[in-house]
């Protein structure tokens, strides 16, 4: 394999850890990089962070390079490509868990679904003992976990659910007097 000259200068620049050759390399490698990239993951802000996660793990392994096995360009290429692969994999992992709110029917409430009983909640709260309001509107009303309720209120969490269950027991009466 012939190597030119600037593909030995980068080489011992890397073996050196000169970090003047990552700018050649950028200089000289960069646009092919990018095309190849670009072309996998079709998305040009995608295609940019893998070209520069490529520029960081080719620095960062430049000991593992091996003249004898193959071209620069080709070593460069596959950290390219394997890099652009797994940042279009996380992308699509991470656009996949995130929640679609235009393609979600959670925010899409029939107003016919309402039951009008329930609607004054904290009306029927408030009439209960206090003890038993102020871990409800902990725990339903402000959105806490028992145990940060427990932590909040400097209540036991045992306490905290108990007075979770009897209040509950209480509101049942009100909705359901049988």
């Amino acid at each position: 394999m012939s190597i030119t000259p600037t593909e030995q200068k980068i080489i011992e620049l890397l073996d050196n850890g000169d970090k003047h050759a990552l700018d050649l390399l950028y200089e000289n490698y960069s646009n092919s990089l990018y095309g190849v990239i670009l072309k996998i993951t079709i998305n040009e802000e995608i295609a940019q962070d893998a070209l520069q996660e490529t520029f960081i793990k080719v620095w960062k392994n430049a000991h593992k390079y091996d003249s004898s096995k193959a071209k620069l360009f080709t070593w460069l290429f596959r950290i390219a490509r394997n890099t652009a692969i797994d940042k279009l994999r996380s992308f699509n992992n991470r656009y996949h868990k995130e929640v679609q709110i235009d393609k979600s029917n959670v925010y899409i409430l029939p107003s016919s679904n309402l039951n009008q009983d329930v609607l004054d909640i904290k009306e029927h709260v408030g009439r209960l003992d206090k003890k038993y309001q102020i871990v409800l509107e902990a725990l339903f009303f402000q959105g806490m976990t028992q145990q940060e309720a427990s932590d909040e209120l400097n209540i036991p969490l045992g306490t905290i659910k108990s007075r979770l269950k009897i209040g509950l027991r209480e509101l049942k009466k009100v909705y359901d007097p049988e």
